[in-house]
């Protein structure tokens, strides 16, 4: 025992022990035995009862550490070399799932939202059968026009529609370059290449490609502005004389519904088991093809593991809430038509109508 500050000569004071192992801390961090190296790991924080000489020793560390430009402080990235690279890596991953999009609802008081959901499903199918039958520059300008003063209506972002389109480019892409030399037609020019590509390839390129992105934007629009519930009550009120036939309506539009209830939340599930696997080591974006689908067994497993446990316990607190399917089940909201619904009904058979005019 010392006489301290505060303390009595026959009080023992920690703080010289405190400053005995700060100092050792910091030698065994210096050779490499503790915390990691100065220049490769993250440097811990000292405690705030250290002595001076762990403070010192930490400082010294954290100092040559910033000077190597190795790391970024207390629980920092590594900026150079492979550590530089595996952020870049997990960041583009992460932006890939933020840009899967299908399943999200986007709730809002709109024109949009307030249609009844059986009226939005069955303009989607005219809005898909006009599109199908769309074929010149007219008839594409009245489609764009019409899902711009949909979007504009709904007040759902245009950024969200376009960051949907991102996982489907490759497809749109080879499906533009299929079209383009596989069309038979007159060529463009009699040099090399342009010798293979036709002007009616050219024309069928464009249309296939812009019939894929109104499509799928049209769909998405549907689901942001479409909660889960209404669209299951939705389908099986459209599909409801088909239980003529026995067949189970009711059960096949909760299975839709779900499915596409659980798509954000897999999406987030596997953002975040793809940072546990980065943070042990894990490299999905470098190699060979063959090399990245092993690299994504990892990743698969857990993820098959967690929905798999997610489906066990949705339907185990379904059953604890007595669901034994549709049969006899009541309705907390009864859908019905309103003049709005009729308006836009009528509105969407007259586009489709106009289309197959015009084409």
């Amino acid at each position: 025992p010392r006489q301290g500050r505060g303390g009595g000569a026959g009080e023992p004071q920690h703080g010289g022990d405190r400053a005995e192992r700060g100092s050792d801390r910091g030698a065994l961090r210096r050779q490499g035995l503790y915390g990691g190296h100065a220049g490769e790991g993250v440097c811990p924080r000292p405690r705030a009862g250290a002595g001076g000489a762990g403070r010192a020793a930490g400082d010294e560390d954290r100092r040559r550490a910033a000077g190597a430009g190795h790391g970024r402080g207390h629980g920092g990235l590594h900026r150079g070399g492979v550590g530089a690279e595996a952020a870049d890596a997990e960041g583009g991953c992460r932006r890939m799932l933020k840009d899967i999009t299908l399943g999200q609802y986007f709730p809002a008081d709109t024109p949009v939202h307030r249609l009844d959901p059986r009226t939005k499903l069955l303009c989607v199918i005219l809005y898909i059968v006009a599109l199908f039958n769309a074929k010149g520059v007219l008839t594409y300008g009245i489609m764009i026009a019409v899902l711009t003063v949909s979007v504009l209506v709904s007040g759902v972002p245009f950024k969200s529609l376009t960051r949907g389109l991102k996982p489907v480019y490759f497809v749109v892409a080879f499906t533009a370059v299929m079209n383009l030399f596989f069309t038979a037609g007159t060529p463009v020019a009699e040099l090399w290449l342009l010798r293979h590509i036709k002007w009616e390839g050219i024309i069928a390129a464009v249309q296939m490609v812009l019939r894929i992105v109104l499509l799928i934007m049209g769909t998405f629009l549907m689901t942001y502005t479409t909660s889960p519930i209404a669209l299951t009550d939705g389908m099986e009120s459209l599909l409801s004389p088909l239980k003529k036939l026995r067949l189970p309506i009711h059960e096949l539009a909760m299975m839709m519904s779900i499915a596409l209830r659980f798509i954000p939340t897999l999406i987030e599930e596997t953002d975040k088991i793809m940072s546990a696997q980065k943070a042990r080591g894990a490299d999905f974006e470098t190699g060979s093809l063959m090399q990245r689908a092993k690299a994504l067994v990892p990743l698969l497993v857990p993820l098959f593991v967690s929905a798999f446990r997610r489906a066990d316990e949705l339907a185990t607190a379904m059953e604890c809430r007595c669901y034994h399917g549709g049969e006899g089940r009541t309705k907390l909201n009864v859908l019905r038509y309103q003049t709005r619904d009729y308006l836009v009904l009528a509105f969407y058979a007259a586009l489709v109508a106009a289309v197959i005019v015009l084409r």
